[in-house]
């Protein structure tokens, strides 16, 4: 028996190897195929998928053997690997100096044919192989021999495939741990500022009722703009903090409850105009979700559709049907519309149309954003149409629970 060599590279072939964290890891369906296909069109007893670590040649797959890991020393693959670039194919090990009496070779399920392809990463690494085995001498065809390299290209994708898998999973992961700091920072600020901005405003009121009789006209708009500003910066803090806290409304269990029953409480949340005219649906259908998500949904959107109206009468009419999978709703205003070259951002945080209200004050794109976080946390999503001047709608869809 002569022991394996090793690759002039094994320090970075076996820093390749540990990158795909797939060493020791419980048994995969995807893998389990592929050797149980390849032992099938090679006729073998055996099919492993072998990584060579640095001590041990460990399975990731194995098929028709029981154990998981044996050591490199007596490893065929581990002879394998030393030429990446063509199979190992040793017809009888029996006659070969480098596997006589070789541990394998004696005992139960012994390895006397073995035929290895080398698993090559991107980088050009030998990390093991995909082998077939067999208890007596045998041949392949040329034919099983192309079957088996296919298959063995397969188990490296495979391993890439869970290799980025998991790397997204380690982003998402980081991602979701600085966005709840981001939250955390976005909640003490927003609380920490609103109380300052409250003073202001409200000392802004002192100052013009003590100082009443001496401010001239210049001065009195001079003091009504810093209250405006005050206020402009207290709604968008309370935007920004309700962004945030909105995904904690996810957490409210699905009840059933009437649609317009909802509607009507947002009208007389929203404490609204004779001169606003809102049709509800005439069905009047009962719901089976997230209330307090939904009536935060159609709060912001038929909040939209009074703020950015121009019309001296305005009508917004909401719409909805279901089929066995979702609701979808419409909500549909006479307002000032949107730019069409606007519509496919207005849903991103801090995106906006450019335009003001009916009071002239611009948005701060958080209110649509957080409309569209809430809506996919349904399971739907949400889209808008708009012709300026004329109208706007948006459409949205609920999954049912």
């Amino acid at each position: 028996m002569i022991p394996p060599g090793t690759p002039i590279n094994e320090n970075f072939r076996l820093d390749a190897l540990r990158s795909l964290n797939v060493l020791d890891t419980p048994p995969e369906k995807e893998f389990d195929d592929i050797t149980e296909l390849a032992a099938q069109l090679c006729g073998a007893e055996i099919a492993l998928i072998s990584l060579i670590d640095k001590d041990r040649q460990w399975f990731k797959s194995k098929y028709g053997l029981e154990i998981c890991e044996t050591p490199r020393a007596y490893s065929f693959c581990a002879h394998a690997i030393l030429e990446p670039d063509k199979p190992l194919i040793v017809e009888d090990a029996r006659k070969d100096s480098r596997f006589a009496k070789n541990p394998l070779t004696e005992g139960d399920k012994i390895v006397i044919f073995y035929a290895g392809i080398p698993l090559v990463d991107k980088d050009g690494y030998a990390l093991g192989t995909l082998c077939v085995i067999d208890s007596k001498p045998k041949k392949l065809t040329e034919k099983q021999l192309k079957s088996l390299k296919a298959l063995a290209n397969q188990a490296i994708i495979l391993f890439e495939i869970n290799k980025k898998n998991k790397d997204l999973e380690n982003i998402q992961k980081k991602l979701k741990q600085k966005n709840e700091s981001l939250k955390e920072f976005a909640k003490v600020i927003s609380h920490d500022l609103k109380m300052p901005l409250a003073n202001i405003i409200t000392t802004i009121d002192l100052l013009k009722l003590l100082l009443n009789d001496t401010l001239d006209k210049e001065s009195l708009e001079y003091f009504e703009y810093i209250k405006t500003s005050g206020f402009s910066m207290s709604g968008y803090i309370s935007d920004i903090l309700g962004h945030y806290e909105s995904e904690s409304l996810i957490d409210n269990k699905p009840e059933e409850f009437r649609l317009n029953h909802v509607l009507q409480k947002i009208i007389d949340l929203l404490s609204i105009d004779p001169d606003i005219t809102v049709n509800f649906p005439e069905a009047d259908p009962t719901l089976k979700s997230n209330k307090l998500v939904l009536k935060q949904i159609f709060i912001n959107l038929i909040g939209n559709s009074i703020k950015y109206n121009d019309k001296e009468e305005v009508v917004i009419s909401i719409d909805t049907s279901e089929d066995d999978t979702f609701y979808y709703f419409r909500v549909t205003d006479n307002g000032m519309g949107i730019p069409k070259d606007k519509t496919h951002t207005i849903f991103d945080l801090f995106s906006t149309a450019n335009i003001t209200d009916k009071n002239g004050n611009k948005g701060n794109g958080i209110g649509l954003s957080t409309v569209r976080k809430l809506v996919e946390k349904l399971g739907g999503s949400i889209k808008v149409t708009s012709e300026e001047k004329i109208s706007t709608t948006f459409d949205f869809s609920i999954k049912k629970i």
